[in-house]
């Protein structure tokens, strides 16, 4: 064999093993994009999936999806108008919980809507919200079977409590305003609307 073949042969054989372990490597590097997004909602859903590439399929559809959605970032005005309606919500969790949470949970999905996610199904509304909010989702999860049993009086103040909790977790992350400035932007709220009601 000449060295010129010889040469060739080489080369070949290395393109080869390198097409090789990158194949290899892809459905690695896959997971460990796919983890990275979607955080604990990977592990969710690969508990609940039969395989690990079942899980994975399913959450590149998700994917697939969310990026059809037409979202916006809310307004400085709209910001505000809802962290007074989430201050409101507070408010009324002390003479009322159940109520509270019913409409801390009909809050958010308003809130959706104003962002651009459909809202027709609890169910599809977890699945789109999973690609850019997955941190707080375990949480609304939570939260919205409390306020389910809320409603039935199955539940104790302070699972409620608990509960309102979780909610503005996820009104925070969805509104686009931190955890800090949340809390900020409610106490203002609450202490303007407490000085109007004295005067």
């Amino acid at each position: 064999m000449s060295g010129a073949m010889t040469t060739v042969v080489i080369i070949i054989v290395v393109v080869a093993a390198v097409v090789v372990i990158a194949l290899a490597l892809l459905p690695r590097m896959r997971s460990r994009k796919l983890r990275e997004r979607f955080g604990p909602e990977y592990d969710r859903t690969l508990e609940q999936a039969d395989s690990r590439r079942e899980a994975e399929r399913e959450l590149t559809e998700r994917q697939k999806r969310h990026s059809q959605l037409q979202l916006r970032e809310l307004s400085e005005d709209e910001k505000r108008r809802y962290t007074m309606q989430w201050a409101h919500v507070q408010e009324q969790f002390i003479d009322d919980p159940a109520r509270a949470l019913d409409n801390a949970d009909r809050l958010l999905t308003l809130a959706m809507a104003d962002r651009g996610y459909p809202t027709e199904s609890y169910d599809q509304q977890v699945a789109d919200l999973s690609v850019e909010h997955a941190r707080p989702l375990a949480e609304y999860r939570r939260a919205h079977e409390i306020a389910g049993r809320a409603g039935r009086g199955e539940v104790s103040t302070e699972d409620m409590r608990a509960a309102i909790v979780d909610y503005r977790h996820l009104f925070a992350d969805l509104v686009g305003i931190n955890g800090a400035e949340h809390s900020a932007r409610t106490e203002n709220t609450a202490r303007d609307r407490h000085a109007t009601t004295e005067k």
